[in-house]
């Protein structure tokens, strides 16, 4: 099991396949790790993609279910995740990418293109994240039950009360679209945009469809693509050829 270590940070990463370097971001919220890309539907996305692609996949900081660490960084949550993606990246050798990100994925990837435009080559944003004005505290609650209480029981020096702080910031400093960027942003966003819609709570349809609207270089993939096997091939058929009209001809990092 590889990690890559920066100070007191500590991120568990696997990779396979070669060719053009594929950053893929797993969903499940804060609780995003590895087993959750590979392990279950609608489709193992490093088995897809490694025949392609360098595809490169991480433990999120504090996942639980994952072996990433590190602290808390309650001022700055949504960067200090960033911090461990480039940095995962820059540890690798690898400066210009693809990205694919599930779910929480989504706020991740437009949070990337917002640090570093020039290293992102193209973006699958596939059931992403974002924002319900019905359901406003819909991320504060499924993370304050179902990611603080357990991270706290493993980790002495993190308390609920810091538990509470980061997901208020995290989640309630931007409560609006997709929590990283405006809709400004993406309407000045030049590079190429898939989506995949989803829409459960957490996912919802309507902000998905608007954050492809607006990017000016989007494309959006069939919805409903989960429900049957012939939906999901469809939309991995999309997926492959997006990411082919967009992946530099020389398969090798910079």
């Amino acid at each position: 099991m590889p990690f890559y270590e920066r100070g007191n940070v500590r991120i568990h990463y696997e990779e396979a396949g070669s060719g053009f370097p594929l950053l893929l971001i797993p969903g499940g919220g804060l609780n995003s790790n590895i087993a959750s890309l590979t392990g279950f539907p609608p489709f193992n996305a490093m088995a897809a993609f490694k025949d392609e692609y360098r595809c490169i996949t991480m433990d999120l900081r504090n996942a639980n279910g994952g072996e990433s660490s590190g602290p808390l960084e309650i001022d700055r949550p949504w960067d200090a995740y960033a911090d461990d993606q480039l940095g995962l990246m820059d540890h690798l050798g690898i400066s210009t990418f693809l990205v694919m990100g599930f779910c929480i994925g989504g706020p991740f990837i437009w949070n990337l293109l917002r640090r570093a435009p020039e290293r992102i080559v193209a973006a699958v944003l596939a059931q992403p994240s974002g924002f319900r004005p019905e359901l406003p505290d819909l991320f504060y609650q499924n993370n304050i039950k179902g990611w603080g209480p357990a991270l706290c029981a493993r980790r002495p020096d993190i308390t609920m009360d810091m538990v509470d702080a980061f997901l208020k910031r995290m989640y309630g400093a931007n409560p609006d679209f997709v929590f990283t960027v405006t809709r400004d942003f993406v309407r000045a966003c030049q590079t190429p945009i898939l989506v995949l819609p989803d829409d459960v709570p957490a996912h919802p349809y309507a902000v998905a469809m608007e954050a492809a609207r607006l990017a000016p270089n989007s494309e959006v993939s069939i919805y409903p693509w989960k429900e049957t096997k012939d939906q999901v091939a469809e939309a991995l058929r999309h997926v492959r050829s997006f990411l082919r009209a967009h992946a530099p001809v020389t398969a090798a990092a910079q």
